[in-house]
């Protein structure tokens, strides 16, 4: 045998030990869970795939929160030139991508918006969201960047238009809704039967949007502190000069002593209470020795001062 044929020998037995490993394609299987949490998708996020393979750049990653689609014509030839071999056993025809992402919802926005209200008109508002369902997104890795770039807010019709960035280098959304001015309004801390006199204790401050107020509710607690319920009332809501009054001192029906007194001059008789009153309000009276109706001034417990003419009075 020639020295050229004992070469030529030599190198075809080496190219058959070689070409196997050459040619070998390692087997993969798609991954279940296609989520990503970064900029880029990977072999290694498509496939059970590890070392350098893995770290190979497939295509640019959807948006924080978004999705995006890959043919299987795609992904196979990647997979191929990377020495990695997908048999697709499954039959999939387009092989969808998540990116998993922080999620900005509708209260971290509205707490935004209000936040930013209170700085610029220096009085507390109640946001509503035109859509209540409205989430941003942020990266997983995000540390900051969830700011109002702008705010149009109309006083009189409550209007609100804002753009938002949810996070550094994000493009802006624009959100609308409407704000409502709110007011602190004292309540009933508890359900109070008919007839009971509210203490401090019975009082505590809730929010309210100011629209929502009736013209006649109790802003200060001092016109409600030591009055009586009219009526049963239940908590949590706005009280009305109506649902309260004076505590009764003279009930209908009970006996008093009616007083007319004058320089020099005072007369007293008893009658019949034909009404509740309180201490300080008129109310009428019937004069159990002449039958006549007269109207008197409750001063104290069972008793009452009439006006001013004794003989018009009694």
């Amino acid at each position: 045998m020639t020295r050229t044929s004992l070469l030529a020998l030599t190198c075809l037995a080496a190219s058959a030990l070689i070409a196997p490993q050459a040619l070998a394609s390692d087997a993969v299987v798609l991954r279940e869970t296609l989520l990503v949490d970064g900029a880029h998708i990977t072999l290694g996020d498509l496939f059970t795939v590890d070392g350098e393979a893995a770290d190979i750049v497939v295509a640019r990653a959807p948006e924080p929160g978004g999705r995006t689609s890959l043919t299987v014509e795609y992904v196979r030839r990647i997979a191929a030139e990377n020495g990695l071999d997908w048999a697709n056993a499954a039959s999939v025809r387009r092989i969808t991508v998540a990116r998993d992402s922080q999620v900005i919802d509708a209260a971290t926005l509205t707490d935004l918006l209000e936040g930013e209200l209170f700085a610029e008109e220096g009085r507390v508002h109640e946001v509503r969201l035109s859509n209540t369902a409205l989430a941003l997104h942020a990266p997983v890795d995000a540390t900051g960047g969830l700011q109002v770039e702008s705010l149009n807010f109309d006083p009189r019709s409550g209007m609100l238009v804002a753009d938002i960035t949810p996070y550094d280098g994000a493009q802006s959304v624009r959100i609308t809704g409407r704000a409502y001015v709110t007011v602190d309004v004292p309540v009933l801390a508890r359900a109070i039967p008919a007839g009971a006199e509210i203490s401090d204790a019975d009082i505590e401050w809730v929010s309210l949007r100011s629209d929502r107020l009736r013209p006649d509710s109790l802003l200060d607690p001092d016109s409600i502190i030591g009055l009586e319920t009219r009526r049963a009332l239940r908590p949590g809501e706005p009280l009305r000069g109506y649902d309260l009054q004076r505590p009764l001192m003279i009930e209908r029906g009970e006996l008093v002593t009616l007083v007319f007194e004058a320089p020099g001059i005072q007369l007293s008789v008893r009658a019949r209470a034909m009404e509740n009153a309180a201490d300080g309000e008129v109310a009428r009276f019937v004069n159990l020795q002449s039958s006549r109706t007269v109207e008197a001034l409750v001063d104290g417990p069972g008793r009452a001062r009439v006006g001013a003419s004794p003989a018009a009075s009694f």
